[in-house]
C-alpha cells in the first residue's frame, strides 16, 4: 500500500522510473492508461463462502470471500442489513506484511474498498432486513492478498464485486419470535456495481494500476470508485503527502473513465455461469 517506500527504494530507483515516464515509457512497457493483464476466476471456495472470487492483476493476485449471516440490526438502522469489508494481509503475500493484529495497510485497504461498496449503494440493505428490529442478515466481505505487485485496492475491489454477484445464501423468515430458514437460497440484493481505478502521481506523470516499483516512487495516488452509470462515487487521495493538481485530478478522473467498462464486462463474463 505504499507504506514502506523509505526502506525498500532508492534515489536512484526513483530517478529512473521518473526518467522512463518523461519519456512516455513505463518499466513494465504498459501504456500509462493502461491495466495489467486481468483473470478473474468465480466461486474458488465454494465450502468455505456464500460467494468468493480469485482475481490476477499482473503479478498482484487476491481472493475475496463473502459470508452472510444472522445477527442485530444497528439501533440507527433498525430495518437495513450489514455490509462490511475486511482485509487481511499475511507474509504468504509479500515479506512486506507481518503476522498479528491488522496494521495500517490492511486497515487502509479494507476502509478504502469498503468505501466503495457502501457508497455506492452496491447492496440493497434495506432488502437484508428479517424482522424489522429483531434480526437481518449480514454480508461480510473478506479480502486476502495472495501475491503482491502493487495495486491491491483495484484488484480487491474488482474481486469483492465479483464475489458478492456469486454469493447465494439461505432464506430466513419471522417465525415463533426466531429466525428460520425456509429452504430457499437467495442472491444477494444487488442494485451497483462500483469500481475502483488507482491512479498513481510521480513528478508530474499519472500512471494507472501501479506495480509495487511505481507505488514505491509515488507521491501520492488517487482511487476513484466508478459506478454502473459511470457515475464517481468516491474519491480518495492516499499513498504519500505530495501534492496534486486539479487538473491532473481531471486527468486521472478521465483514465478510471476510459478503462472501468472494460472491468466490469469482465466482472459479468467471469461470474455469469454461476449457478
Amino acid at each position: 500500500m505504499g507504506d514502506y517506500s523509505s526502506e525498500t527504494i532508492s534515489h536512484m530507483d526513483r530517478d529512473f522510473i521518473s526518467d522512463l515516464l518523461r519519456k512516455g515509457e513505463r518499466i513494465d512497457g504498459r501504456g500509462f492508461s493502461e491495466y495489467r493483464d486481468l483473470v478473474i476466476e468465480a466461486n474458488v471456495v465454494p465450502a468455505k463462502a456464500e460467494g468468493s472470487a480469485l482475481v490476477r492483476l499482473g503479478d498482484t493476485s487476491i481472493v475475496a470471500g463473502v459470508k452472510v449471516l444472522v445477527g442485530d440490526p444497528y439501533s440507527d438502522s433498525p430495518d437495513q442489513g450489514v455490509i462490511m469489508v475486511t482485509a487481511e494481509m499475511s507474509p504468504i503475500a509479500s515479506p512486506l506484511f507481518e503476522l498479528g493484529p491488522p496494521k495500517e495497510g490492511a486497515i487502509e485497504l479494507a476502509r478504502v474498498v469498503d468505501r466503495g461498496v457502501r457508497e455506492s449503494g452496491t447492496v440493497d440493505t434495506k432488502k437484508l432486513c428479517i424482522e424489522e428490529g429483531k434480526k437481518v442478515y449480514m454480508v461480510f466481505a473478506d479480502v486476502y492478498p495472495m501475491e503482491y505487485d502493487g495495486n491491491l485496492i483495484d484488484a480487491s475491489s474488482i474481486a469483492v464485486n465479483a464475489a458478492l454477484l456469486t454469493t447465494k445464501y439461505s432464506e430466513m423468515k419471522w417465525e415463533d419470535d426466531k429466525a428460520v430458514k425456509t429452504g430457499k437460497m437467495l442472491p444477494l440484493p444487488l442494485n451497483n456495481m462500483a469500481i475502483e481505478h488507482t491512479v498513481s502521481k510521480i513528478d508530474e506523470s499519472l500512471v494507472l494500476d501501479p506495480t509495487l516499483k511505481e507505488e514505491f516512487v509515488q507521491d501520492c495516488r488517487l482511487t476513484m470508485a466508478v459506478d454502473k452509470d459511470n457515475k464517481f462515487t468516491a474519491i480518495q487521495k492516499g499513498g504519500g503527502a505530495g501534492p496534486i493538481s486539479l487538473e491532473l485530478v481531471e486527468k486521472a478522473m478521465d483514465m478510471a473513465l476510459e478503462t472501468t467498462g472494460d472491468i466490469k464486462k469482465a466482472i459479468v463474463e467471469a461470474t455469469k455461469s454461476v449457478e
